[in-house]
């Protein structure tokens, strides 16, 4: 199916913002059916998938994530009159914020673009989420999956406290949590009690992914 927007693939995977900014301004300009947006946004996630194949194999870095989000974003917004009200199909929920106490917020932006990207609707919390800000945005749109971003070493607990709100609130059972960011690990993972963790965005989209069409 996107064969046909190999050039759009190929543009983000290599970071070319002039070629994919034109080549879906090209598109629009023949009147897009939402359809046919449709297909330009899987091809922009398989290009962010190839964004995140050369990150994972080192040939890209953290710069470079930041930047093909960024082009990402132009893109989308000159495609979104085409998709209609809803934005296109979507495969999932996802609320997603850094921890209580945590101000950092470039991994969390990367990895919100991604989603996106790959066809879930975000709902981004922002910086130092306090727990039951979680609980009431769950509680509000019925997420697939709650995000928890963190940098700081103090995150690792607070992340916990999240997970534990959730618990109380009796909203646990209903969506998986994803902990990421340098400093989270498997042992991190078991003790606050999340169902994965990842310390980079492209792995983390993957398990997403992976959780809504199993």
């Amino acid at each position: 199916m996107t064969e046909k927007y190999q050039h759009i693939i190929d543009a983000l995977g290599e970071l070319d913002e002039d070629t994919l900014i034109k080549g879906i301004e090209e598109a629009v300009a023949q009147n897009l059916s939402t359809e046919e947006a449709q297909e330009i946004v899987n091809a922009c996630a398989k290009g962010m998938e190839k964004v995140g194949d050369y990150f994972e194999e080192g040939e890209y870095f953290v710069g470079d994530l930041i930047y093909a989000a960024d082009i990402l974003q132009c893109g989308m917004q000159k495609l979104k009159p085409c998709l209609g009200a809803d934005g296109g199909a979507k495969i999932g929920k996802m609320v997603i914020g850094s921890a209580p106490g945590d101000l950092h917020d470039i991994g969390k932006n990367i990895f919100s673009s991604m989603m996106e990207a790959a066809g879930f609707e975000v709902f981004d919390l922002g910086v130092d989420v306090a727990p039951e800000k979680f609980v009431e945005k769950v509680r509000e749109v019925r997420p697939n999956i709650v995000g928890i971003s963190g940098l700081l070493t103090l995150s690792l607990d607070t992340m916990g406290d999240v997970i534990k709100a959730l618990k109380e609130a009796g909203l646990r059972d209903s969506v998986r949590v994803l902990i990421g960011g340098n400093p989270v690990s498997e042992a991190v993972q078991l003790r606050v009690g999340a169902d994965a963790h990842s310390t980079n965005a492209a792995t983390g989209v993957k398990q997403c992914k992976e959780w809504v069409v199993a």
